[in-house]
């Protein structure tokens, strides 16, 4: 090869090599320049959007969101919705940048780079993402960010496919960007993505909420943010405290010291005058409520979201915690945002408040609320099913009904901004006068001269305990105070206050055992507001007419709103469970003042028995036989749904199943294998306490030997003692029961067959029977409950409510 020839191949790979790399964007005509946290451009001809990635090994915080939802609250993804924050930063390898998410979960927070360098080698890290570089000048990287706002973040399809809803896959053919919320400024930048999935459907919930359940078009949200400043003090995390928490292993920690170490989330708030009393904060914590909220819950969720200041106030904070409406410009999802949205759905569900957390420290970043918009109807419903006759002489006659709505949603307003604040649940407060907004509140009703009052149903107001958190998380630490001595005297006055918390796994009636904690009670006492919302139950059902609906409304209309008024007692049946075999504790800690741990009295055990036992008694629970009159078969073109009675005897109102439903729900809880299994520990401790021998007897004794006189009410009693004994038989044989347990119910299960194989009647052979065919072949024996599904309640008008940092 000649010198010439060598020289033109040098160059022409030169050529290629080179310049190429530095005229990608030049190339491109008509781009649309954004400027920003990251400069962008947008070239509409190819619907491509080229990122210039300028700060190589810079961690910022990406957070993505879904803007548009499938309105379905069982399906769960909703408008405004959050996805999950990662720190993570642009890293260069060759001739590509990656996206990586390095291991906040492991960490040395240690001035030693070599002990740092070894924990990060240690664990992985997680590359997001793997981009060409198509140019490259003075340290710039010009990147196609396009792919990677094409991908399903969000993961709906798989969403779509764990619940068992549809296989879906992204068809990025009818795929684009969307460019109305796409914008960048000076600390972060914002894209989004029209993405569709395309599928099968399974069942009916999307057939319900899409046009085309085959193809679903969602809108998916990106951010990448700049991380805030060193300047934020973390606060040490106690689990008396009600505080939401982050936590990380720390490998620098001595060996003498915990390893994990754990922080409560908060926003930062800094007083502008840090040694006045009262200051304002530098930057006070505003929340903007969706300007699409209609009246009268816009004013609702204004004022209740706005009640936290007054705990701040009390901090010395002066007009620190605001709330307004979200400027019309200004885009929901943007992370400078706190956010309270109004979510539609096709049916009533969950509310949640959830928060973007920096990984790092806890910094709440941004708080996202979203309220389901069909609330409001459940409590309405429930106070027109309560009214005697609202609709006699005039159908618009809703004021009172209207205000009760309004007062829960205002509220659930406080509720759901009060865990992005940084709080949890707090299932306690019901017996302490109601001490928190972030217990589940149920209606409170008064008799006033043998009538039904709603005018107080819902308390206005932050509580005690929601104060107490407020200064835990968020209140100065006085000088020459050390933090955990001021926050241990926080939490101990609200003790000797008598403020107690108890959380979310602690208060669910399914095997829960805390005699305080509960979810939608009321009163001191789970017991007696028990007998007290039966007494309210009753007269309720005796003033039930067809006034309770709007005259040309259906007759099915009617019987749907009856509905919550029949079930009214379903939460407090749940509370008053929970005090057989019931304990009392804390989160204690040592050197705490909080008790640790203590049953429940006999006494209390006792009458909690024999509440719930009256709640199986056919008298209390039949449907008086002159108000099954009011329910014809349904009408054309209302079927039943979700929320109905549901029916064993076809078009006809079926009065037998709803009390066998509202039975079952007592049985299923009385009967739960860790609530029998603390009978027989508490009775091998105390042999004054109840056992789960009692418990059996009493409950055999005041059902299945019991008989009515009223032919009627004696068929809903046989229905229930036939549910009795299948309930019996499932607890016999449910493999997580204990050996006592299944020996103690097997023993009265034989009891029962001695005592029925001399009883004439059709119901008491055929429950002979069903014990015979058991004994016969127990490990085949499929104890068939036959119990028709109990109407959806919960949410009350509001796993986790819903703390994603999240709080179902």
């Amino acid at each position: 090869m000649t010198s010439m020839n060598r020289f033109l191949l040098i160059l022409l790979f030169v050529s290629f090599s080179v310049p190429t790399t530095a005229q990608f964007l030049s190339e491109k005509e008509n781009l649309k320049e954004y400027k920003g946290f990251f400069n962008f451009h947008y070239n509409e001809e190819k619907d491509e959007i080229y990122l210039e990635v300028d700060k190589l090994d810079t961690e910022f915080l990406y957070v993505h969101f879904l803007t548009s939802g499938l309105g379905s609250n069982d399906i769960g993804l909703d408008r405004g919705q959050l996805g999950n924050e990662a720190v993570v930063k642009f890293q260069k390898a060759g001739n590509k940048l990656l996206l990586v998410q390095p291991n906040q979960k492991y960490r040395a927070e240690t001035d030693n780079i070599l002990e740092k360098q070894s924990v990060r080698q240690a664990f992985a890290k997680s590359v997001i993402y793997g981009f060409e570089i198509k140019e490259e000048k003075d340290s710039v990287y010009v990147i196609d960010f396009t792919p990677f706002l094409m991908e399903d973040a969000h993961d709906v399809a798989g969403r779509l496919k764990k619940g068992s809803y549809g296989t879906y896959k992204l068809d990025k053919s009818k795929s684009a960007l969307a460019l109305e919320r796409t914008k960048a400024f000076p600390e972060n930048v914002e894209f989004e993505a029209l993405l569709t999935f395309e599928g099968e459907p399974n069942g009916r919930a999307l057939y319900s909420v899409a046009p085309n359940a085959k193809k679903l078009s969602v809108i998916q949200h990106h951010s990448f943010v700049k991380l805030p400043d060193d300047n934020y003090g973390k606060r040490l995390f106690d689990p008396r405290s009600g505080a939401i928490s982050i936590s990380y292993l720390d490998y620098s920690t001595p060996v003498y010291e915990p390893i994990e170490k754990k922080f409560a989330i908060r926003h930062r708030l800094k007083k502008k005058n840090p040694d006045a009393e009262i200051s304002a904060a530098e930057e006070p914590i505003i929340y903007y409520l969706d300007p699409g909220t209609p009246e009268p819950v816009k004013s609702a969720l204004l004022e209740g979201a706005r009640w936290w200041d007054e705990a701040f106030e009390e901090i010395g904070y002066k007009n620190a915690f605001q709330v307004k409406m979200l400027p019309e410009d200004a885009d929901p999802l943007d992370t400078r945002y706190n956010m309270i949205q109004w979510v539609h759905r096709s049916t009533r569900g969950w509310s949640y408040g959830a928060s973007v957390v920096d990984p790092r420290t806890g910094e709440i970043i941004k708080g996202h609320v979203s309220l389901g918009s069909l609330r409001i109807r459940q409590d309405f419903m429930i106070a027109q099913s309560l009214m005697n006759k609202p609709f006699a002489e005039n159908d618009k006659n809703h004021r009172e009904m209207m205000e009760m709505a309004v007062a829960r949603i205002r509220q659930l307003s406080a509720h759901e901004v009060g865990h992005t604040i940084g709080f949890a649940h707090n299932f306690a407060a019901s017996v302490n006068d109601n001490a928190s907004v972030m217990d589940y509140p149920h209606p409170q009703f008064n008799l006033e001269n043998d009538e039904i009052s709603i005018e107080n149903a819902y308390d206005t107001g932050i509580g005690d305990w929601d104060k107490v958190t407020v200064k835990y998380s968020y209140a100065d630490i006085p000088k020459n105070t050390s933090e955990r001595e001021f926050l241990n005297s926080v939490l101990e006055d609200a003790q000797e206050a008598g403020l107690q918390f108890i959380s979310d796994s602690d208060a669910r009636a399914q095997g829960g055992a805390h005699i305080n904690a509960h979810l939608w009670d009321n009163g001191e006492n789970a017991t007696e507001e028990l007998e007290k919302i039966l007494k309210i139950r009753k007269i309720g059902i005796d003033n039930f007419s067809k006034d309770n609906i709007r005259t040309n409304e259906a007759y099915s209309v009617l019987e749907d709103v009856f509905v919550p008024l029949y079930f009214l007692h379903r939460y407090q049946v749940e509370a008053a469970v929970k005090i057989i075999g019931g304990l009392d504790y804390n989160y204690a800690v040592k050197g705490g003042n909080n008790k640790l741990w203590e049953r429940a009295d006999a006494k209390m055990q006792e009458n909690a028995l024999n509440s719930i036992l009256k709640t199986l008694d056919a008298e209390e629970i039949a449907i008086p036989k002159e108000k099954l009159a009011l329910f014809p078969p349904r009408a054309f073109g209302f079927n039943r749904s979700r929320e109905s009675f549901k029916s064993n005897t076809g078009v006809a109102f079926d009065a037998l199943s709803a009390p066998v439903t509202s039975a079952n729900l007592s049985l299923s809880l009385l009967l739960h294998p860790q609530r029998m299994a603390r009978l027989v520990q508490q009775k091998a401790l105390d042999k004054k306490q109840l056992g789960a021998e009692e418990v059996l007897d009493e409950l055999i004794n005041e059902t299945i030997k019991k008989s009515q006189r009223d032919t009627y009410v004696d068929e809903v009693q046989q229905a229930v003692n036939y549910q009795v004994l299948l309930q019996l038989i499932e607890l016999a044989e449910t493999e997580s029961a204990t050996a006592k347990v299944k020996a103690v119910t097997n023993f009265k299960i034989d009891e029962l067959r001695d005592w029925l194989s001399n009883k004439d009647g059709a119901m008491h052979q055929q429950m002979f029977r069903e014990i015979e065919n058991y004994r016969k072949n127990p490990e085949e024996y499929k104890t068939k409950l036959n119990v028709p599904k109990i109407p959806d309640g919960s949410p009350i008008g509001s796993f986790r409510c819903q703390g994603m940092n999240m709080t179902k």
